[in-house]
């Protein structure tokens, strides 16, 4: 089930895309794509009230993201060998996290915009995985699976002289407004064979700058999500964005082609959807 959030920014209605590409409003039956949803068994309720629906044609209407406000968002950096490669770091012992504020998050085709200041804003289309009931102190891969309740697109844009040279941690060069767009829809995990083989590309102004897949991460989506438990409780509706293979500005040798207002970039993963978003001045 592919479910996607339609509409202008915060006025966006619920609906499931249907077998011919038509959506099909589910509005009634769900207030949101949010935390409380999952927590409630919302995918399942909602599977019981699908059936006999019928679809309208997709319009030109915006599509949100399709999780309003996670709990949290938790990244995995340096997570494909081929980026740790290319930017000169070793590859991790154990996945490197760090948080993204949870109002990064904008949908698919809305503006990225660059931060006042900044000279190297970068990107990096990654697996987003969407955790549907609680997970704490799992001991086993099939354990951490059970937690997954979907997939998205995730851009975890970020500005690589705020998160790299000027001091502390990472999340200040990852929580800039509009750093996370998101979808676009949101798949359930059964639609998703398997998650370690899923294709990830990102076109800059038309030009392919990542083309990768989910079997080179150096930690697996089970590995991660069994990882996380034992240091924090993910909570359903929180955000896991997984690393993003080779490709991006940073590893490309100098002058490095940073995102500018006015570029355009287009990203996808196999069976998740495509994003496009035109690159603004904040």
């Amino acid at each position: 089930m592919k479910l996607l959030r339609v509409g202008p920014p915060g006025e966006e209605r619920v609906a499931v895309l249907g077998a011919d590409d038509g959506l099909v409003d589910v509005s009634d039956v769900v207030d949101d794509l949010d935390p409380a949803f999952f927590a409630t068994g919302g995918i399942d309720r909602l599977r019981e009230r699908l059936a006999g629906r019928a679809s309208r044609p997709a319009t030109g209407a915006r599509i949100g993201p399709p999780i309003r406000r996670p709990g949290k968002i938790v990244c995995i950096g340096l997570n494909y060998r081929d980026h740790a490669e290319e930017t000169g770091a070793a590859l991790p012992a154990e996945p490197v996290v760090f948080l993204k504020a949870p109002d990064t998050v904008v949908g698919p085709d809305d503006t990225v915009l660059v931060p006042r200041g900044s000279s190297c804003t970068d990107w990096e289309v990654e697996l987003g995985v969407v955790i549907g009931r609680p997970a704490r102190y799992l001991e086993s891969h099939e354990a951490a699976m059970t937690c997954v309740a979907g997939y998205v697109v995730s851009h975890d844009v970020s500005e690589r002289e705020f998160q790299l040279h000027r001091g502390g941690q990472w999340d200040k060069g990852k929580s800039c407004e509009t750093f996370n767009p998101m979808g676009p829809w949101f798949v359930t995990a059964d639609e998703i064979a398997d998650p370690q083989q899923l294709g990830l590309r990102l076109w800059v102004n038309g030009t392919l700058r990542q083309d990768g897949n989910t079997k080179d991460m150096v930690f697996g989506v089970a590995e991660i999500i069994r990882y996380l438990s034992h240091f924090m409780t993910l909570y359903p509706g929180d955000l896991i964005n997984t690393g993003t293979p080779a490709g991006v500005a940073l590893g490309r040798p100098e002058p490095r082609p940073y995102l500018r207002p006015g570029d355009v970039v287009e990203l996808e993963i196999d069976g998740l959807g495509r994003q496009r978003q035109t690159v603004g001045a904040a």
